[in-house]
């Protein structure tokens, strides 16, 4: 029962502060504008950059990773307050699903957010650095290599659940079922955030999606 209860709690605070939008609330405050009616009227970290600059998207990175990571450490302090098993990994991953889920159908924001990339990103730094520095690479290599953040994203999410596996697997020491457990649980939160990248994938299809540069001019 006490993993239930667990699961529950983190469930509604992941999602809660997933849900904070760092985009929607540092450009709002900095431009009086609302980053849903910019650019690609995304409220995530690109459209951020492409359209409020540099030191928007900066605070947007900044608070999008601290809300992840502090879903994450939230779920772990749960678990050892409970003493609901000596193994924290897998409630983080619990965590970064509901992050990802409050961060693309924010409850402060009429549900309408952003792809989630991000927020992904910050669970599994909290989760398991190694394997998100990884994603980070491949994230990176694909943009240099293509200049499409979209397709950077795609590629790093889809390459998730392998890391974990694999990272948990090798590099830990886990058992191969744990290992496996976190793979499943990845799953989801990969699903997602290539589901909110359809659009994208429709562009990249067609040649339309803009190509990624820190000097394209500001709305």
């Amino acid at each position: 029962m006490k993993f239930v209860i667990v699961i529950l709690i983190t469930a509604v605070i992941s999602y809660l502060l997933g849900s904070i939008n760092f985009s929607i609330i540092v450009v709002k405050l900095m431009t009086g504008r609302d980053i849903r009616d910019m650019g690609s009227k995304n409220a995530g970290l690109t459209n951020t950059l492409r359209c409020a600059g540099k030191t928007c998207a900066l605070l947007t990175l900044i608070g999008d990773i601290l809300k992840g990571v502090a879903a994450v450490w939230i779920a772990r302090g749960l678990c050892h307050l409970v003493h609901a098993g000596g193994d924290t990994h897998y409630i983080g991953y619990i965590a970064g699903f509901f992050v990802v889920l409050g961060h693309v159908f924010p409850l402060y924001y009429e549900f309408k957010g952003g792809k989630g990339v991000l927020a992904g990103f910050s669970a599994f730094l909290a989760i398991d650095y190694k394997a998100a520095l990884a994603l980070l690479i491949i994230f990176i290599a694909v943009l240099c290599i293509t200049r499409y953040v979209s397709l950077s994203s795609i590629i790093s999410a889809a390459y998730s659940p392998l890391a974990a596996l694999l990272f948990a697997w090798i590099v830990r020491g886990s058992s191969f079922g744990l290992s496996f457990l976190y793979f499943v649980l990845t799953l989801p939160i990969t699903a997602m955030i290539i589901w909110r990248h359809m659009p994208n994938i429709e562009r990249l299809r067609d040649e339309s999606e803009p190509k990624f540069s820190f000097n394209r001019t500001v709305d």
